[in-house]
């Protein structure tokens, strides 16, 4: 049985991005494709080359952690193509014991792309299925991957249209999971319902009458701040708070407001996006969706900063947080348009 961490860290690295050849990050062609016209492009993104870049991000994320005072947290998926294989291999390799990593990952979607970036019009990344069965076959595909390291099991994009806040079946399973391996479980949420989905999960109970869910991972950033008073609801109800997409998908950095705050306050972009998200009052945990150690360094910073945010600069973070914000309608349109490369 694998030990449940204390608490989780302030800042994961989510292997969303590193852990198959395509996502819908701005600009990853200019990050990963090299510039050698000799080397082709299936090759630029073969399993081994994005296990390598998986594993420079990784290895740049315990220096970090470290400086931190802080465990490593990485957070995988089974849809993150072969993100809990480059974790498990690469922990293993560096004969990293369970005690001294937080490893999350989540189920529900399955991966389908066939490690290729471009698909045929509509054909889709990955595919969603959130029945009892599935989450029986894919909880032991993640034990065989990183089951001893594992701390958090997520189910990954809850929505109501999926039947997972009514299917007790798959609610008794996964308050069995959490009984037997000693996990803790979380739900991962998307889309401008994301705070209604929230409250109806934070009801959900396991056979002994105790909450099922231990965590809730949302899309909160400069741009999407609707799901803000649920969260504070589930945090003040003891549950942990992990934002995702904290950097908008790259979009932080084509935004002219941010780009003006940013200038005149003397910071880089990303450590104020994510200082502002580690500094609301729900106290969230933050995961960096860097693919290099250099973005990785450089998001690690907003810690130091969230402080100066929550202490002497208490107008900045306001000022920002309002001058920033859009429709939560028009974020998740905005989003929906971004093109897998």
């Amino acid at each position: 049985m694998v030990a449940v961490a204390k608490s989780l860290p302030t800042l994961g690295l989510g292997m969303a991005a590193l852990g198959r050849p395509g996502y819908i990050n701005l600009e990853r062609g200019r990050i990963f494709d090299s510039s050698d016209a000799n080397t082709a492009d299936v090759q630029r993104r073969s399993v081994e080359s994005m296990q390598e870049k998986a594993n420079e991000a990784m290895t740049t994320l315990m220096a970090e952690s470290k400086a931190n005072n802080m465990l490593p947290w990485y957070d995988c998926a089974r849809s993150y193509g072969l993100s809990e294989q480059f974790v498990g291999e690469f922990l293993r390799g560096n004969n990293v014991k369970p005690g001294e990593v937080v490893v999350s990952s989540k189920w529900g979607y399955t991966y389908v792309a066939d490690w290729k970036v471009q698909l045929e019009s509509g054909a889709p990344h990955e595919v969603k299925d959130h029945s009892v069965e599935n989450f029986l076959k894919q909880v032991e595909e993640t034990k065989a991957n990183i089951g001893e390291y594992l701390n958090l099991y997520q189910v990954h994009s809850a929505t109501f249209e999926s039947g997972i806040l009514t299917d007790s079946r798959v609610h008794e399973a996964l308050a069995s999971c959490k009984n037997e391996n000693g996990w803790k479980i979380g739900l991962s949420v998307s889309g401008p319902t994301q705070g209604e989905i929230l409250r109806e999960a934070m009801k959900i109970t396991s056979p002994d009458g105790t909450r099922l869910f231990d965590s809730v991972q949302c899309t909160y950033n400069l741009f999407e701040q609707r799901p803000g008073s649920a969260l504070l609801d589930a945090h003040n109800a003891g549950m942990d708070i992990i934002i995702k997409e904290g950097m908008a998908n790259g979009r932080i950095f084509h935004n002219e407001k941010v780009e003006e705050i940013a200038t005149k306050c003397g910071f880089a972009k990303d450590q104020l996006a994510l200082a502002c998200l580690l500094a609301q009052p729900f106290q969230p945990r933050v995961l960096s969706g860097a693919v290099t150690p250099e973005q990785l360094s450089s998001n690690a910073k907003a810690i130091d900063l969230s402080e100066r945010l929550k202490s002497d600069k208490k107008d900045l973070l306001n000022e920002i947080m309002k001058e920033c914000v859009i429709e939560s309608e028009q974020y998740w349109k905005d989003r929906s348009a971004l093109a897998w490369n």
